[in-house]
């Protein structure tokens, strides 16, 4: 089970007793805020993407949606993302469950800038039924993050460009 292989890798930085777990789903970001008790867009949503031959996860705040156009810039392909079926294979998690922590070899974790204006933030846990809060140095660490990058749009407000 994904839960326990993260619950495993957050016990080596003794920081399994961090993970939430809920009696109800989280697997959305309405669900998952409902389940916290925090707004949507402080849920860090991880999102699962093909790229060429591997798979790639970035982690957005759960009011951003990815930018085609920014996500092209920076990547040099159009956005794909990976298949319902094929989540698993790739990442090591269940949909409802992915997160940046615990996955298979290869997976590059990339942080999205709609992430930086909170203190902290909710990732999943590797379950539907789970979250761990995190501040962003945390996140950062733990995630074993390959970058920050800028390819999500509707986070910002007016005088935030």
């Amino acid at each position: 089970m994904s839960i326990e292989k993260v619950r495993a890798y957050f016990a080596q930085f003794g920081m399994e007793k961090r993970i939430l777990e809920f009696d109800m789903s989280s697997a959305t970001v309405e669900l998952a805020a409902q389940a916290v008790g925090v707004e949507g867009k402080q849920i860090a949503k991880t999102l699962s993407f093909l790229l060429g031959d591997a798979c790639i996860l970035i982690v957005a705040a759960g009011d951003a949606r990815v930018d085609n156009k920014k996500y092209k810039e920076r990547f040099g392909l159009k956005a794909k993302m990976l298949a319902h079926d094929d989540v698993p294979e790739y990442i090591g998690h269940t949909v409802g469950g992915v997160c940046p922590f615990a996955v298979k070899d290869g997976v590059k974790v990339y942080l999205d800038e709609s992430l930086k204006r909170f203190e902290t933030v909710f990732p999943a846990a590797g379950s539907a039924n789970s979250a761990i809060e995190l501040t962003i140095p945390e996140l950062e660490k733990y995630s074993k993050f390959d970058g920050w990058v800028d390819v999500c749009k509707d986070w910002r407000t007016e005088t935030e460009g």
